[in-house]
């Protein structure tokens, strides 16, 4: 899942438990800070490509929400330690058969971004294989 953070020196990091999704499944990430300077606020960007469906975030740190806005701020003073987990979902349905989505997660102290990470998944679109035309 996203237990395993890499290794490296990044300030911030964001891991998703999924590559791929269906509209209305769940995603669940986590964000884990290992900057040591001051911040005043994590900022969770969501991104669909070619559309200007959201994510809805249902849960940030086991606290339930219904947060229907692509951008949600954290502010430092809320935060319990250094992880933060959170859960949304999206309704969007792609035209295609998959469209691509962006998380980017950043640290801001006095309006400027210090740190930032990113994780894409795709949205697939459902296939009804009862009506799909299978003659040949």
């Amino acid at each position: 899942m996203y237990e395993e953070f890499c290794m490296d020196v990044k300030e911030i990091s964001l891991k998703l438990d999924k590559n791929e999704v269906k509209a209305g499944e769940i995603v669940r990430g986590k964000i884990h800070i290992s900057f040591k300077g001051r911040f005043d606020t994590i900022v969770i960007n969501s991104q669909i490509e070619d559309s200007s469906d959201i994510f809805t975030f249902i849960e940030i740190d086991e606290k339930k929400t219904n947060y229907q806005y692509a951008r949600i701020s954290i502010l430092k003073s809320e935060l319990k330690n250094s992880d933060i987990e959170f859960t949304v979902t999206t309704n969007h349905i792609p035209i295609n058969l998959s469209v691509n989505a962006k998380f980017r997660v950043s640290l801001i102290q006095e309006h400027k971004e210090i740190a930032s990470d990113i994780a894409y998944l795709s949205i697939l679109k459902k296939v009804d294989h009862k009506s799909c035309n299978k003659s040949l």
